[in-house]
């Protein structure tokens, strides 16, 4: 298949996604759920609508047309570990991999294992000359591949360092997002704002885990715009952690801010635990300035007036890479 034909099956698939796949793929939607209940039908259905605009023709044509990809002769393997706190979080690697023209193999998490078969058996239906291009392993020790995508927590970043020592590799770790305000924001953003903090739980690396308010900011006017979520804490994982943090917290005589759904607690650090959400004063914008370049390869996404729009984190474009490296090009080095 030369790229055109690529990005053909791929537009194909996301006009099946807009319609078909709730009909036709209903049974395997629904497992998806009550194998990962974080994985609840409104979730599910964002992340398709999500794919749905951007496996278009014109978006991929976008995407690719400044790489200017030459057909590959001796297409290499590659192997995707895929994380499994979101939906799909791995398909980007999975399209980015084969739309370069080379192999995929992966390693799918035990906690999204159903939707993207599902996406595959699809995709193969549309294109069959795929079928020798995808493939899945369970165990990837002692199995030789040309370069290697993989995406996990800290500790296991370190363990695919020192396992892929001397391979061609991207290895992702833990990040999040942040948002900073300067008081200016209007109740639009305040609402898009809450999107980028509840969306998939807050389970995300875009997800906004910390926010840097200016000195004297009400926190009321967070929890009016937050309101629209309220909903979450009937979700049975979710209600479990919003109490268990609530419990530890208080125990450790740590002063919380909470509204029945969401724990905001005065915090430094930037991994906010489910349900909660840190913040942090500023006098000076500057200093935060300072400290966002400071931390930039812990940090997915920053939330503000001139870097990523409120609203906006779950619904990065094609080359909105992951940890700002561009998938395409080293894939185009190989």
């Amino acid at each position: 298949m030369n790229l055109q034909a690529r990005i053909q099956a791929f537009s194909q698939l996301g006009e099946y996604l807009k319609i078909d796949i709730f009909q036709e793929a209903a049974e395997q939607l629904y497992l998806a759920e009550v194998l990962n209940p974080w994985f609840t039908k409104e979730n599910i259905a964002s992340v398709l609508r999500a794919w749905q605009e951007q496996l278009s023709a014109n978006m991929l044509t976008a995407w690719l047309s400044p790489y200017k990809l030459k057909e590959v002769a001796s297409p290499k393997k590659v192997l995707i570990i895929m994380a499994g706190n979101i939906p799909l979080v791995g398909f980007h690697d999975f399209l980015t991999v084969l739309i370069s023209g080379h192999k995929v193999v992966v390693k799918m998490s035990s906690t999204d294992n159903v939707l993207l078969k599902v996406l595959i058996e699809k995709l193969i239906s549309i294109a069959p000359e795929f079928k020798d291009s995808i493939s899945f392993i369970d165990v990837v020790k002692n199995r030789k591949f040309d370069a290697i995508i993989a995406t996990g927590s800290d500790n296991s970043a370190q363990y695919f360092e020192y396992y892929f020592k001397g391979a061609k590799k991207i290895i992702r770790k833990n990040r999040r997002s942040v948002a900073v305000l300067d008081g200016s924001e209007s109740a639009m953003d305040l609402k898009g704002l809450a999107v980028d903090v509840f969306a998939y739980f807050g389970l995300g690396c875009r997800n906004v885990s910390k926010l840097f308010l200016p000195k004297g900011y009400e926190l009321n006017k967070l929890f009016d715009a937050f309101f629209s979520y309220s909903h979450v804490v009937e979700h049975k994982k979710y209600g479990n952690n919003y109490d268990y943090n609530k419990a530890i917290f208080l125990m450790g005589s740590n002063k919380l801010v909470e509204n029945g759904f969401l724990l905001m607690k005065e915090d430094k650090s930037l991994l906010s635990p489910v349900a909660m959400l840190y913040y942090e004063y500023y006098d000076d914008v500057d200093t935060v300035e300072q400290f966002v370049e400071k931390n930039a390869e812990q940090l997915q996404c920053v939330v503000s007036k001139k870097d990523t729009p409120f609203g906006n984190t779950q619904q990065p474009n094609l080359w909105d890479y992951a940890d700002g490296v561009d998938t395409v090009d080293f894939l185009r080095e190989l």
